[in-house]
C-alpha cells in the first residue's frame, strides 16, 4: 500500500511550494512581473492542496460510524477533487484572468530585473526535488505500468496528485521563466502576459483531468484488474464450487468491498456452507494486501443456467452470509 509514501510525497511537495510562494511573492512585490504573480498564486494553490490532503488522510483513518458504516476512507477522494477545483479557480483561472489584464495594459520590467530568472530557476530546483521524491514513491507502487497506466489506474489520490501537480509546476516555471525573458529581452510586458497565460491553460488542463480521475473514484471504481482477479481465484475452494458472479467497490485507496453470489454443493448442510464461507474468507485477504468487507451469498449453480442478476448488482437471496472487514 501507497499510503506511507503517499505522505512522505506530500510532505516533500508541501515544504518545496511554501519556500517557493515566498520567494515568488518577494519577487512579484520587486518586478510587478504578471507570470511571477500567476506563479505566486500557483504555489499558494499547491500549498493549501498537499495541506488538505494531510488533513484528508488523518481524517480518513477514523473507525467507522453508525451513519458512516463503511468508515471514511472515500474522504481522501473527496480532499483530491477539492484540489483540482482549486487548481482550476485559484491557480489557472486567476493566471489566465492576470495574463488578459496584463496583456490589455502591458509594462515592461523596469527594477531588480535579475530577481524574477533568480526565483524561477531556485524555484525549478526545489520543485524538482518535489517531483523526484514523488516520482520515486510512484515508481514503488506502479510496478511495471507506466507512470500514465498508474496515474489512471491507482485507486490511491495522493501520489498521482502530487506528481500531476509538481509536474505542472515545473512546466509552469518554464513558461514563466519563458514570458519573464522575453519581456527582458524585448522590453515588450506583452510577453509576460504569455507567459501566465500558458500558466493558465496548464493548470485548467490539469484540473479537468484531475477532477474526471476523482469522480470516477468517488462514484465508485471496482478493485484494480490484478486484486480482482485475485479475488475471484481465492474464492473457489473447499466447499465453494464457483463463483457464479462477483462484484467490487473501494471503500478507499486501502479497503475494498467483496460482494459475490457464489456455487456449493446441493447437499451441503448448513454448517458445511459456513464452513466454507469462513475459508473462502480467508483466502480472500490472504490473497490482496488490502483491507476487506466480504459478503458472499451461497447459491446452487446448475450448468448452463446464467442467474438474472448477473448483470447487476448481487440480490438478496433466500440465504446469505457476511464476513466482517479485518
Amino acid at each position: 500500500m501507497a499510503t506511507s509514501g503517499g505522505t512522505k510525497a506530500v510532505v516533500t511537495a508541501l515544504a518545496a511550494n511554501i519556500g517557493i510562494a515566498i520567494a515568488k511573492f518577494i519577487g512579484y512585490l520587486l518586478t510587478g512581473s504578471s507570470s511571477m504573480l500567476a506563479e505566486s498564486v500557483h504555489s499558494v494553490a499547491d500549498s493549501s492542496n498537499q495541506a488538505l490532503l494531510l488533513v484528508a488522510g488523518k481524517s480518513a483513518k477514523r473507525k467507522a460510524s453508525e451513519v458512516h458504516q463503511f468508515g471514511y476512507g472515500r474522504v481522501r477522494y473527496v480532499a483530491a477533487f477539492v484540489v483540482s477545483i482549486v487548481l482550476f479557480t485559484l491557480g489557472g483561472l486567476f493566471a489566465l484572468y492576470e495574463a488578459w489584464h496584463k496583456y490589455s495594459d502591458p509594462h515592461p520590467i523596469d527594477s531588480w530585473q535579475w530577481v524574477p530568472i533568480a526565483v524561477l530557476l531556485a524555484a525549478v530546483v526545489m520543485e524538482g526535488f518535489a517531483l523526484r521524491t514523488a516520482l520515486k514513491e510512484a515508481e514503488h507502487a506502479r510496478g511495471s505500468m507506466t507512470l500514465f497506466q498508474y496515474i489512471k489506474a491507482s485507486r490511491s489520490p495522493e501520489i498521482p496528485t502530487i506528481v500531476l501537480e509538481d509536474t505542472g509546476a515545473l512546466l509552469g516555471l518554464v513558461f514563466g521563466l519563458f514570458g519573464v525573458g522575453m519581456t527582458l529581452a524585448t522590453g515588450d510586458g506583452r510577453w509576460d502576459a504569455v507567459g501566465s497565460a500558458a500558466i493558465g491553460v496548464l493548470l485548467v488542463v490539469i484540473a479537468i483531468f484531475l477532477a474526471r480521475e476523482m469522480t470516477s473514484m468517488l462514484i465508485g471504481e471496482s478493485a484494480m484488474p490484478q486484486h480482482h482477479d485475485a479475488i475471484e481465484r481465492a474464492i473457489a475452494g473447499d466447499g465453494v464450487e464457483r463463483v457464479i458472479h462477483m462484484r467490487t467497490m473501494h471503500l478507499g485507496p486501502d479497503e475494498v468491498l467483496v460482494a459475490a453470489k457464489i456455487g456449493v454443493s446441493r447437499g451441503a448442510s448448513a454448517s458445511q456452507v459456513a464452513d466454507a464461507i469462513d475459508a473462502a474468507e480467508r483466502r480472500i485477504r490472504d490473497a490482496v494486501p488490502l483491507r476487506t468487507q466480504i459478503y458472499l451469498e451461497p447459491d446452487l449453480y446448475e450448468r448452463g443456467h446464467v442467474p438474472d442478476d448477473a448483470a447487476g448488482a448481487p440480490t438478496n437471496g433466500a440465504a446469505g452470509a457476511a464476513g466482517n472487514g479485518h
